[in-house]
């Protein structure tokens, strides 16, 4: 507990203490009484009663504070004209009022606990090592980029960078929620926030502090709280307007029966239970705590959410469209086949290889990968690369063709059809077709699985999109049950066509688009809700997109519909709940069926309850 609680809680205690004391004291003076009444109460609601001046000093009249202010003096004014020496319940109200609002302080402080617990990703030192190799501990925001920092083992990481020198595993679960550790060694890109698990690394810094991972992520959930859901700004507009429409409701309620029916005591009375009972705390608290605590359950996950009101718009999504590289598929391109015609497959990719070995393309590299063999490029002679048809060159003094049909058909070469889907390099040796490499992007694991649970949750229509060859798209459409594939498009096309599907949804549906996060922030932009494969902490991902996935697993986007829906489901119980409880006891106490303690369980009792509710959105499985 903070040291604002603890002051809370005593004040409590000795109230509570001083307030048993009152009741079992056989006084039998009306002064005595009254005083003795007004100590506990004092000690528990000096301050409550302070901040109501203060906010009618300012014109914020119309508050908690006040309602509370007027309902427990009122009772105290009731009992003392009344006769009755009733002064138990001015002091009641006041005191189980503060109990909640402790409560809610606390409940709100636990829930930014599970926010708050990304700041441990953040070190307050780092070890800068000094020209004379020693080292230094500073400040990361100290540290200029391209410093060497060292991180031990067990250290986080404090700063991006690139390792210098060692190799070790590294926890990225504070930042992706994936539990396997990663291997790392010289010349691999590291991000803040990971923590060395097991050997010494000299890390080169490539960003200041401030631009580094960490800090961006950090930021991004700060900032979340201010982009509010629907259900969060109907709250607030509600509470503006209800207050001190209660308050009116309640004067008329303590006014116009009592002219007719000349009780006053009795309608007073009655006015000041409607008003404990219609202070909406627990409406005001519980339906942000359950969103706020719900972006904190997710970043768990790795999932980063920048706002509530993307939440309720996932939730509500019927359609997602999809990139394809590097979103279903990992967008890392290998040689998946090798058809050779008159030469052993070996041979066949040798001369491939050398013939790409000047080459900085994807496909170039891939089959460098696979060839796997030191590359003499002084074999390599009259090297001609030709712009979307592929390379012509000598190796050993044989003619080499290395590229696609039209190249083949250029030198009247007829080459073979591929039964395999991908991209196919055809290969001739000395103007004969020698065979061909097959090179496909491999499907993520969890890909199709994505979408299984994805229809599971709601989905009624997966659309894929995607650069590549019809073949190839609808090749992995099929594998992966996608309803809708669109193939070989240009930027423009794909929002074109979201445009359009956005134009065929209903008023309450939503579409989410999951891109990699650079090439397609037109289409992110576009869409009701923009969702990113982060790449533990791309930053153009973490710019651009609504919704972060740091570890670039599609399955993480139905854990994703699953915590929004389990959270809107939350807020609505909450207010369905309070709304109601408040409104029966609100109809009984004017009628006079129920008295201030009643009242006092429906604002506190009621406030504790949707609270608690509310904080179950952190232990979603």
């Amino acid at each position: 507990m903070k040291r604002k609680q603890k002051r809370i809680l005593v004040r409590i205690i000795i109230s509570a203490i001083l307030f048993i004391a009152f009741l079992l004291l056989p006084l039998e003076n009306e002064y005595l009484k009254l005083a003795a009444a007004l100590v506990p109460y004092a000690v528990i609601g000096w301050d409550i009663l302070y901040k109501s001046a203060r906010n009618i000093a300012h014109g914020q009249i119309f508050d908690e504070n006040f309602l509370m202010s007027v309902a427990s003096i009122g009772s105290f004014v009731s009992g003392y004209i009344s006769g009755s020496g009733d002064y138990a319940e001015g002091t009641a109200v006041m005191l189980f009022y503060q109990v909640g609002e402790l409560f809610q302080s606390l409940a709100v402080q636990n829930s930014r606990k599970s926010i708050s617990s990304l700041m441990d990703i953040c070190p307050d030192t780092a070890n800068l090592e000094c020209n004379d190799k020693s080292l230094k501990e500073v400040d990361p925001e100290e540290v200029p980029v391209g410093s060497i920092i060292v991180v031990k083992p067990g250290e986080r990481i404090p700063i991006d960078g690139i390792v210098e020198s060692g190799s070790a595993s590294i926890d990225t679960s504070a930042l992706t929620g994936e539990s396997v550790p990663r291997d790392v060694t010289a010349g691999d890109g590291v991000i803040s926030g990971c923590i060395n698990l097991n050997s010494v690394l000299r890390i080169r810094t490539t960003k200041d502090f401030g631009q580094s991972t960490v800090s961006k992520i950090l930021e991004l959930v700060e900032n979340s709280a201010e982009k509010k859901s629907k259900t969060e700004n109907f709250i607030t507009k509600f509470a503006r307007y209800y207050t001190p429409l209660v308050v009116f409701a309640a004067a008329a309620l303590a006014v116009i029966p009592s002219v007719i029916t000349g009780s006053w005591i009795t309608w007073i009375n009655r006015a000041l239970i409607f008003l404990v009972i219609s202070c909406p705390c627990a409406l005001v608290i519980s339906v942000p705590l359950s969103f706020f605590g719900g972006i904190g359950r997710a970043s768990k996950s790795g999932i980063l959410i920048k706002g509530s009101n993307y939440i309720e718009a996932v939730s509500r999504a019927e359609v997602i469209v999809f990139d394809k590289t590097g979103t279903l598929t990992q967008g890392i391109f290998k040689v998946s086949s090798i058809c050779s015609e008159n030469m052993p497959e070996e041979q066949l990719l040798e001369y491939a290889a050398h013939a790409e070995s000047f080459s900085s393309h994807p496909i170039a590299l891939s089959i460098l990968e696979a060839y796997g063999k030191p590359i003499t490029k002084s074999d390599v002679n009259n090297y001609t690369e030709i712009a979307g048809f592929g390379i012509k060159c000598e190796i050993n003094g044989r003619q080499i063709c290395v590229g696609n049909d039209k190249l083949m058909s250029q030198n009247n070469i007829k080459p073979e059809i591929s039964s395999n889907t991908g991209t196919v390099v055809h290969i001739s040796v000395d103007g004969v077709y020698a065979g061909h490499i097959v090179i496909s992007d491999q499907i993520k694991e969890d890909s199709a699985e994505a979408i299984r649970s994805l229809k599971k949750n709601g989905i009624k229509k997966t659309v894929m999109l995607t650069g590549d060859s019809k073949t190839v798209g609808e090749d992995v459409a099929g594998k992966l049950g996608i309803d809708e594939a669109y193939c070989e498009l240009l930027p423009a096309s794909k929002v074109e066509i979201v445009e359009k599907l956005l134009s065929d949804l209903s008023d309450n549906s939503r579409l989410i688009f999951v891109g990699d996060g650079i090439n397609d922030a037109p289409v992110i932009s576009r869409a009701d809700v923009g969702i990113a494969m982060g790449g533990a902490g791309s930053d153009a991902a973490i710019e651009a997109a609504d919704i972060v996935l740091m570890d670039d697993k599609p399955s993480k986007i139905a854990e994703a519909m699953k915590i929004s829906k389990k959270i809107i489901g939350i807020a609505y119980q909450n207010i369905v709940f309070a709304l109601g409880v408040k409104i029966l006891v609100l109809i009984l106490g004017s009628l006079g069926f129920a008295n201030m303690w009643a009242a006092v369980f429906a604002d506190v009792g009621v406030s504790v309850i949707a609270i608690l509710n509310a904080m179950r959105t952190m232990r979603i499985k």
